[in-house]
């Protein structure tokens, strides 16, 4: 007895050729420098139950009778003063990042797009574009080098909230933190010293800031402290003996009553003027791309805060945004982990 194979039907639709894929993802950003898109952008990131872990019984009220009637506003003035004709600096140089690594990626036949955790551009809708492309295996590559639940675990979450409506839902790999990645650390280090030979006086120490964490986070069993740590000694341990000065760890971006991770990056600027550091380089390695907390909190308010208690100087030092350190280092990284997919 012999059977046969149904042939395909004339009406089957087409499908296109399978690829491999990679989604770049970043923090987020309003759409403008405006009062209503902020308010839109922090409605969405302030709700989200990983950024704050406070029972959504007490924090919505606060959330939504002050602090988007009164915040909002004061953010907009924030995000103007560093806004380019392109667009929010965090989008400009996150996209950019995407374009060249689709490019070096082209010749391997990967697919590769950028997407922004809140706001416009999101996981859910790169995501089905990329599977209609015909992307049937995908990498999910987060731009936090430290890992945390309010940055690299949110954005996983986002994907699993996209693959859940998805019946034909594509192989998925994510990024692992590389805070101690000797490619990160060669990158930052190899960025720092270009930056710095920039100058023309040398700075008497270097401030590495990272964006701070609610204390209590570190006590829940968050890592994100511990990596900091590592990636600011191996960074300092790199820069030697090039940087001869001092170099410290501070957090930046406090918000709310909480404790939060110290020393803080506003106290820690006092602190050396006050200990007669009169030329201070500031870099925010944990940050892959210059955005409001590196290019108006660092390098416009951290420079005045500099100043008021005695300091002359405040040279910060750009992130690696797409710059070739970041490429060389995506493209280690990236390929790295499409072993065996490509």
């Amino acid at each position: 007895m012999t059977g046969s194979i149904p042939s395909r039907p004339a009406t089957h639709p087409s499908l296109p050729q399978p690829k491999v894929g990679v989604l770049i993802v970043n923090l987020g950003t309003p759409d403008a420098p405006e009062p209503g898109a902020v308010k839109r952008y922090l409605r969405e990131f302030l709700s989200d139950r990983r950024v704050v872990e406070i029972p959504p019984v007490l924090w919505q009220p606060i959330l939504r009778g002050i602090i988007l009637n009164l915040r909002p506003k004061k953010s907009a003035h924030a995000y103007a003063q560093v806004w380019t004709e392109q667009g929010s600096p965090l989008a400009v140089h996150t996209r950019a990042t995407a374009e060249k690594m689709a490019t070096m990626l082209a010749e391997r036949d990967v697919l590769v797009d950028w997407a922004m955790r809140y706001g416009t551009r999101s996981i859910g809708e790169r995501l089905t574009a990329m599977k209609a492309a015909g992307c049937e295996r995908i990498l999910l590559a987060p731009l936090y080098p430290q890992y945390s639940g309010a940055t690299t675990a949110t954005a996983v979450d986002a994907l699993g909230k996209a693959l859940s409506v998805m019946r034909w839902q594509p192989a998925i790999r994510t990024l692992p933190p590389y805070h101690d990645h000797p490619a990160y650390i060669d990158a930052l280090a190899s960025s720092a010293r270009r930056r710095l030979s920039e100058l023309d006086t040398r700075p008497d120490a270097l401030l590495l800031t990272f964006h701070g964490m609610p204390e209590r986070t570190l006590h829940l069993g968050d890592p994100y402290h511990c990596h900091c740590v590592k990636t600011a000694r191996l960074l300092s341990e790199a820069l030697q003996p090039d940087f001869s000065g001092t170099i410290e760890l501070s957090f930046q971006s406090r918000f709310g009553r909480a404790k939060w991770l110290e020393p803080s990056t506003e106290a820690k600027l006092a602190e050396l003027a006050r200990r007669g550091i009169k030329r201070l380089a500031v870099m925010a390695p944990g940050f892959s791309a210059d955005c409001l907390e590196t290019l108006e909190e660092i390098a416009l308010r951290g420079a005045e805060t500099f100043r008021a208690h005695g300091g002359e100087e405040l040279h910060y030092l750009p992130c690696i945004n797409a710059d070739r350190e970041a490429i060389a280092l995506y493209e280690t990284l990236i390929t790295q982990e499409l072993a065996g997919w490509i």
